[in-house]
């Protein structure tokens, strides 16, 4: 599919390698292919984890993300841009040069802090950076619940919580925040719903989604980032973007791929053509 320039769009994603598939930028891949995007791929980590959880990480170095990205870069261009974990400070900061440096556009920032098991996967010092660095450059950054709670550094329980959180993450520098609800608690969440809350600016939108109960949620904010960022690339607006991808993930959560001993990965449904 062509963007509004005629083109075809091309994806990158700065992320983290899942070798079971479910998240990361196997999934980042497989979702831009979904929009019809071209998806590129820099490995900012090679972690080792399935569906039961995550068992440690080799990071890559500043040298190491620039040596992969520059290249294809300099070659075929880059449309958009998501990144996920991001480990290390160093790394953090080495995408945001290349970001600037290149004049990328079309930034979708997954804050990729803690998988489903709970590992950890960046520290405190890399969390700084992050926001310090790749915030203000980014069209969308896209915390869930336990992300915003420790960006914000406050709890949320309720939906008043979620727009404090959203302007103090706004106020540390990200222009707009898209707070997934999924983690909100049940007694708190509308059972029959899952809402996540767009906060472009002072504006408010909120995304309201059919509620499935289910385990089967490996890689779902990473499929959510990377058709965000598909949709930017192909020329829409923030706020259709991320309609267009709340749908995806939504009918993809509907329909797991039922693998792993663990939280099986979403499954794949068929790009429909808007």
């Amino acid at each position: 599919m062509q963007n509004s320039d005629g083109k075809l769009p091309v994806c990158m994603t700065i992320a983290g390698l899942d070798p079971s598939g479910g998240a990361g930028i196997i999934a980042d891949i497989r979702t831009f292919a979904a929009f019809g995007c071209f998806g590129t791929a820099v490995v900012s980590s090679l972690t080792f984890q399935n569906t039961l959880g995550v068992y440690g990480a080799v990071n890559q170095t500043a040298e190491t993300v620039r040596g992969q990205a520059q290249p294809v870069i300099d070659d075929i261009g880059v449309t958009a841009v998501k990144t996920g974990m991001l480990p290390t400070a160093e790394v953090i900061e080495e995408t945001a040069r290349l970001i600037s440096s290149n004049g990328l556009r079309n930034i979708v920032v997954d804050p990729v802090v803690r998988s489903t098991s709970g590992f950890d996967l960046i520290d405190e010092a890399a969390l700084e950076s992050l926001v310090k660095s790749l915030f203000p450059l980014a069209d969308l950054v896209t915390p869930n619940i336990p992300e915003a709670e420790r960006i914000a550094k406050m709890k949320i329980v309720t939906e008043d919580d979620v727009r404090t959180a959203a302007r103090r993450i706004q106020s540390l520098g990200a222009r707009n925040v898209l707070i997934k609800g999924g983690h909100l608690g049940e007694d708190i969440r509308d059972k029959q719903f899952a809402v996540d809350h767009l906060f472009l600016g002072d504006v408010e939108t909120r995304f309201e989604e059919d509620f499935v109960n289910t385990s089967a949620t490996h890689g779902t904010g990473c499929t959510l980032a990377a058709a965000i960022t598909a949709n930017l690339a192909l020329g829409h607006g923030l706020i259709e973007s991320v309609g267009i991808a709340k749908e995806y993930v939504n009918e993809a959560i509907r329909t797991p791929t039922h693998l792993g001993k663990g939280n099986s990965p979403i499954g794949m449904p068929p790009f429909r053509k808007r």
